[in-house]
């Protein structure tokens, strides 16, 4: 995973791990964002349908190994998964295609973004964090982008296997006649979704979500269908926060099956570094300027995180 060499996107990446820093709290060995999370392994079985879509290796194979990563939001490794700010979900899915040699996909529970830019997230971040409560709400009201994203941020799942999850940067999939199409990708599960209302979620602990994870496994495996909405001639593929017709074309392209959680959690979870831009033959990234910028944000932290000291 290279480091981009484009100095005006490594200064805005500093600038937003800083702010993320104010925000927070400086909790070295953590992610500065989604800093609660949880590892588990499994299986990826791609549908009949994949290949019309890519040409990607865990397309064409008969399974693939992942590791697929659930969290909270914010960047406070122990927030409760019962508090409000701890929505939106995250996911992080890693196809692990040989040694060293993988894709990911990365995605959120809110099926919105607050920014098309990395200079516009920087100004979210900070509109929405003043301490005057007036201020904040003056923001939101002035920013429709920013007032679409926290409009969606709820409600708050039973389980991380109850979720929706958006992949909001369009990517560009290549199949083996050359034939190249862009798409989002939703993960849903199969067990559907499943909400709490406010007083369902105050009942509950803590860790609630992680306790149910394990609970879950213990049944059986957590499946996920992995799909992506295909864009048609017109659509904007550059910009996050733009949705497109609801009646466009879905693709299956497989199914996750989830069978067990990492042993190693903890220094598993400071080790790896998820990747927002795919680079596999088959997948490109769009020229959605966020991908870049998020890719440096995770890079960056990441290799502070694995120096961080044992905690």
């Amino acid at each position: 995973m290279p480091l981009t060499t484009d100095e005006k996107v490594l200064a805005l990446s500093e600038a937003l791990l800083k702010e993320f820093e104010t925000i927070f709290g400086l909790h070295p060995g953590f992610r500065p964002v989604h800093a609660k999370g949880t590892l588990l392994t499994g299986t990826f079985t791609p549908s009949k349908d994949a290949t019309w879509l890519t040409r990607a290796p865990h397309a064409t194979r008969e399974s693939t190994p992942v590791t697929v990563r659930f969290s909270d939001s914010t960047g406070i490794p122990l927030i409760p998964d019962n508090d409000p700010n701890a929505n939106p979900r995250g996911i992080a899915i890693r196809f692990n295609l040989a040694e060293h040699v993988h894709t990911d996909i990365i995605a959120h529970s809110a099926n919105a973004f607050p920014a098309s830019n990395g200079q516009e997230f920087l100004e979210f971040l900070k509109g929405v964090t003043q301490s005057d409560p007036a201020k904040v709400q003056e923001f939101v009201g002035s920013h429709p982008k920013a007032l679409a994203f926290v409009s969606v941020l709820g409600p708050t799942p039973s389980s991380f296997a109850r979720e929706n999850y958006f992949g909001l940067t369009a990517m560009k999939f290549i199949n083996k006649d050359g034939v190249s199409r862009y798409g989002r990708y939703t993960i849903a599960p199969e067990a559907g979704e499943d909400h709490l209302d406010p007083a369902a979620v105050a009942s509950k602990g803590p860790n609630y979500l992680f306790d149910e994870l394990a609970e879950r496994l213990a049944k059986g495996p957590i499946k996920l269908k992995v799909t992506v909405q295909v864009a048609e001639d017109g659509d904007n593929v550059n910009d996050a926060t733009v949705h497109w017709p609801a009646e466009r074309k879905v693709v299956e392209v497989g199914t996750i099956a989830l069978t067990e959680q990492v042993a190693d959690d903890a220094p598993e979870q400071k080790q790896i570094i998820f990747d927002p831009i795919p680079r596999v033959d088959g997948i490109e990234p769009s020229d959605d300027p966020l991908l870049e910028l998020r890719a440096a944000v995770y890079l960056i932290s990441g290799r502070r995180r694995r120096t961080a000291p044992a905690q």
